[in-house]
């Protein structure tokens, strides 16, 4: 009682909590725009974390230390290994959109949710860090008193030193991303060429040789549930030469994370997905045969899929011809692991989300980013006509910079010009292939030049980019999960 009618603040009653006979709970305070932790207890329980005494309660700002010590306190507030269950990964570029991916994670409690997820090209636009990507996650989940497990996602690591920094955070999902080691001129170069390629590859760090992996794999056939994959020579030589760098270079991530973590648990997720040519099935088949052979263990694997899966619109490319070699994927998958199909870039794929919970039989991780974000922008359309106009305006002049790093078809031509569109419509332009896609990629460059009021913005609506965040997110979530009808809150 104490905690929830504390003068000049609102508590947010979902996250007040008892626990070892001390209270805890955030609030907002008007005066300031800013959310606090607070603290009622004995002096022991209070003297670990920073703040100030209010009332009878000690009121703490929203810092590192006192994430800390909160985890500390309440254990559910760190992130876990969450294994081989369907799971989602909720990528949040602005740190303020978990309570909203919880409201949309309640309906569906057999998908396992990842809500700090971030990479490291991500982090360096928006100028964050792992720490604080960690921290704002877990202050949503406290603000909605989300009590199941829940994963912290290093998404997209290149290198042992990108590692570093989320492993000290306290990450629990590894995401290594090998695509720099692979040799996409391999899928298509002449025999001699691949075999020089092959010929050439560091076998030392792969511990073998080219006569040992022909004589291990070459024309062997291999039962994978209801196919079978053959391993011909020029097809083994090709797999080696595409993706055997990428193979080495993964098993030293995973060996450095294993060093770095102490034995601390976590999941490893690989992912080639972010690559010029698909993996067919047969190399799919041979990364898994060869990452297993050299110790790796990987909970989820992010192969390149037919047809093109580009920032946040749906799947473009032949349903049939993604359906037959998907089933080939999640055939492996099931059958070498058994490890989940990682769908990335999987935001706004609602065209394949049947066919890729049908197939993979639950054996699936979703994962979503920029979304979010978008969401953002269609709360200010509806909220702040005139600075949506500003900030499209402005993303028109940065798009051809900034589409560099990321796989979009957008064209400018094809965006309405601002002006030319009444209040009302502005909403709807976020479901404009073009205008999705030129907003999705400059979030850098519009953050460098609006962040302050877009935060201020959203925090005066968060209840609104909430809800838009809550529908939003079923739409990805149904295809995977038994939803919940009614939730009481």
């Amino acid at each position: 009682m104490e905690i929830e009618h504390l003068p000049g603040f609102e508590v947010y009653e979902r996250s007040v909590v008892d626990h070892e006979r001390v209270t805890y709970g955030l609030a907002y305070r008007e005066a300031d725009r800013a959310r606090y932790l607070i603290v009622l207890g004995n002096a022991e329980a209070t003297a670990s974390f920073s703040g100030a005494p209010y009332k009878n309660a000690l009121l703490c700002p929203l810092i590192a230390a006192n994430a800390v010590a909160l985890r500390e306190r309440l254990p559910w507030l760190n992130p876990t290994p969450l294994g081989l269950c369907t799971s989602a990964g909720f990528g949040d570029r602005l740190g303020v959109a978990t309570p909203g991916h919880v409201r949309a994670a309640e309906r569906y409690p057999d998908i396992a949710p990842i809500f700090a997820q971030q990479s490291v090209r991500e982090n360096a636009r928006t100028g964050r860090t792992p720490q604080q990507v960690l921290d704002d996650a877990m202050w949503g989940l406290f603000q909605m008193g989300w009590r199941a497990p829940w994963g912290a996602d290093a998404d997209h690591l290149k290198t042992p030193a990108d590692a570093n920094t989320f492993i000290d955070a306290g990450y629990t999902f590894f995401t290594v991303d090998p695509g720099a080691h692979v040799d996409n001129t391999a899928h298509t170069a002449p025999e001699e060429v691949v075999h020089a390629k092959f010929i050439a590859l560091p076998w030392d760090m792969l511990d073998d040789t080219p006569d040992a992996v022909l004589k291990r794999y070459a024309r062997q056939t291999f039962a994978v549930g209801d196919f079978t994959l053959a391993l011909e020579p020029e097809t083994l030589e090709r797999a080696a030469a595409k993706y055997g760098r990428a193979i080495a270079h993964t098993a030293q991530m995973y060996r450095h994370i294993v060093r770095r973590m102490n034995s601390r648990p976590f999941d490893l997720e690989v992912s080639v997905d972010e690559t010029d040519t698909p993996t067919s099935p047969e190399e799919h088949l041979f990364i898994a045969l060869e990452l297993r052979r050299l110790g790796v263990q990987w909970v989820s694997l992010a192969p390149r899929f037919v047809g093109r899966f580009e920032k946040g619109v749906d799947y473009i490319g032949d349903l049939s011809t993604f359906t037959e070699t998907f089933a080939r994927h999640a055939a492996i998958a099931r059958n070498l692991g058994p490890y989940k199909l990682s769908l990335h870039s999987g935001s706004d794929k609602f065209s394949i989300y049947p066919i890729a919970a049908r197939l993979t039989r639950g054996l699936v991780h979703l994962k979503t980013a920029g979304t979010s974000y978008l969401e953002a922008l269609r709360t200010v359309a509806h909220v702040a006509p005139v600075f949506f106009r500003e900030i499209l305006t402005f993303a028109i002049g940065r798009y051809a910079t900034d589409r560099a790093t990321y796989h979009v078809s957008a064209h400018l031509e094809n965006v309405p010009a601002p002006e030319s569109l009444t209040d009302a419509a502005l909403p709807d332009l976020l479901n404009q292939f073009d205008a999705r896609q030129v907003l999705h990629v400059t979030f850098g460059s519009v953050l460098d030049a609006y962040r302050a009021p877009l935060m201020a913005l959203l925090d005066e609506y968060a209840a609104d980019y909430e809800a838009l965040l809550d529908r939003h997110f079923q739409r990805h979530l149904a295809s995977f999960g038994t939803g919940v009808k009614e939730l009481s809150h």
